[in-house]
């Protein structure tokens, strides 16, 4: 592995071990039907990757992140390190890589529904080794953060060293796939689906709450301790081994881009447990977080520091705007 920034006495309190991508955001009056050209009225080009968008929520929020990542030799790749560099982000684990880096073309319609093409490029190229070359500097970290836009080696890697370490693991299942093991999934501390996810995962339908309980509940009796569904306009719900069943209600907001809420959500989370708060204050500070997100375009531009978040909670006379993690 190729390091190309380190910081000697950097605590961490956060290693996030995934994908980085160039946003390539196109905002369409609405989708074309198949073999349609149509006209857009804007372009904007952004960072992104769920592994990037993640690290860089939490490193917002004031946690020492440390990002295990691969880069191209491109300018995104140049990019792409500038950009985590400026979020203040430990580089030491991030590996470049000849070829390509991972692109995103993004299109969002005007009711901010979105869909989205990953190229991973250089993500293709962090492999389980990676991991293991890691182990040093992951080791002084108190959570791991994962999801799929990497290879299922290395994430199965970063999962098994986390076990090893007694580090716990977040496991953000996305984008879904069938060819994850239950088993390996049953070793994260925190497996976080939105529903679509969810669903794939277990075979079983979530449109009902009563859907989305019993899907769950597949991948607690699993082994999973923690199981939290992101259900979007419709909230978030956490099931536990240990018998918990909470409901988030959404916030009521007027979005303008939803791209990136999900992982705005997951980092803010993955913050509140690196700061010691119990489940049910992280998920609802990362429900707020993540509602906030999608008032502004684009995806990391729209992750707001601890300082702009407490503020918004503030002017909503909220009480999350008096918690801990925002004064520090």
């Amino acid at each position: 592995m190729q390091t190309l920034w380190f910081q000697e006495e950097w605590p961490v309190s956060i290693t996030v071990i995934g994908s980085n991508n160039t946003d390539l955001i196109t905002y369409i009056t609405r989708f074309p039907v198949e073999g349609e050209t149509i006209e857009a009225p804007d372009f904007e080009i952004g960072f992104g990757g769920k592994g990037a968008n993640q690290a860089v929520a939490a490193a917002r929020l004031g946690s020492e992140v440390i990002m295990m990542t691969c880069v191209g030799d491109d300018a995104f790749g140049a990019a792409t390190i500038e950009n985590l560099a400026h979020n203040g982000i430990d580089l030491s684990l991030v590996k470049q890589v000849h070829g390509t880096s991972g692109v995103a073309p993004i299109f969002v319609d005007p009711d901010s529904h979105n869909r989205i093409i990953i190229v991973k490029g250089a993500n293709n190229g962090l492999l389980p080794e990676d991991v293991e070359a890691g182990a040093h500097a992951i080791s002084k970290t108190s959570l791991i953060v994962c999801q799929l836009e990497i290879r299922m080696e290395t994430v199965a890697a970063a999962i098994a060293l986390g076990k090893r370490l007694g580090i716990p693991v977040l496991l953000n299942p996305a984008p879904a796939t069938k060819d994850l093991d239950l088993e390996l999934v049953a070793q994260c501390a925190y497996v976080m689906p939105n529903e679509s996810e969810l669903e794939l995962l277990t075979g079983i339908a979530t449109e009902t709450e009563e859907q989305v309980k019993r899907a769950a509940q597949v991948l607690l009796e699993a082994g999973c301790p923690n199981v939290i569904v992101t259900l979007g306009s419709r909230g978030v719900r956490w099931l536990s081994h240990t018998g918990d069943d909470v409901f988030i209600a959404p916030f009521s907001i007027d979005p303008v881009d939803t791209t990136g809420a999900g992982d705005a959500f997951i980092g803010c989370f993955a913050h509140c447990l690196s700061e010691g708060l119990e489940v049910r204050e992280g998920l609802e500070l990362a429900n707020a977080y993540a509602a906030l997100s999608v008032t502004a375009r684009g995806t990391q531009k729209s992750y707001r520091d601890a300082q702009e978040f407490r503020s918004w909670l503030s002017d909503r006379d909220h009480v999350l705007a008096e918690s801990p993690v925002l004064h520090r």
